[in-house]
């Protein structure tokens, strides 16, 4: 971030008084530009035994597959958000939300919210952002192929809790690949 976007003049970096972080702040009006984690929100659709992943068409990660998710909009729930993601991604409408998965990834401020989700029905396509949408069963999941950890972590979880049929909320922080430098 280097200009202002309340006035337009350049920004500084500095820990304003009464902070203890960092900021971008402008040295003309004074205006602290926070910048906080993005929420990814998105869902875990299952129908029957199987679950729906997209082959995304957007960078990144382009041609690998993945949940149904995307960043949260002002004015929205992320369960809101959630619902308009599967449906923006895979044309596909659920029910029965139920909070499953939340991932902390500091070293790229993202949240991730996943929810464990029954499709309402096998009226689904390809969205804008998809190559190709599918149903999988466990033993045919494209996990080489899987785009995020996110996804792939949410899966196993899945995977295993179905076995009890208890389905507990996961929470847990993912940490950077191997080699990752964070950008300042």
């Amino acid at each position: 971030m280097k200009f202002c976007s309340q006035c337009g003049n350049p920004l500084s970096q500095k820990i304003p008084q009464g902070d203890n972080r960092l900021r971008h702040v402008c040295d003309q009006c004074q205006t602290i530009h926070y910048q906080n984690p993005r929420i990814v929100a998105g869902c875990l659709p299952v129908w029957q035994q199987q679950v729906l992943l997209c082959r995304r068409a957007i960078q990144p990660r382009y041609g690998l597959w993945t949940l149904p998710a995307g960043f949260m909009e002002n004015g929205e729930t992320v369960e809101q958000a959630a619902i308009r993601e599967t449906l923006e991604e895979a044309c596909a409408r659920v029910r029965k939300l139920s909070l499953y998965t939340l991932f902390d990834l500091p070293h790229i401020n993202q949240v991730y919210m996943l929810f464990r989700a029954e499709l309402a029905d096998l009226d689904f396509a390809a969205g804008e952002e998809s190559l190709e949408v599918q149903l999988f069963d466990e033993a045919d999941i494209p996990w080489s192929e899987l785009a995020f950890p996110t996804i792939g972590r949410t899966l196993e979880y899945f995977f295993a809790d179905r076995q009890t049929e208890l389905y507990p909320l996961r929470n847990e922080s993912i940490g950077p690949p191997p080699g990752h430098h964070k950008k300042v």
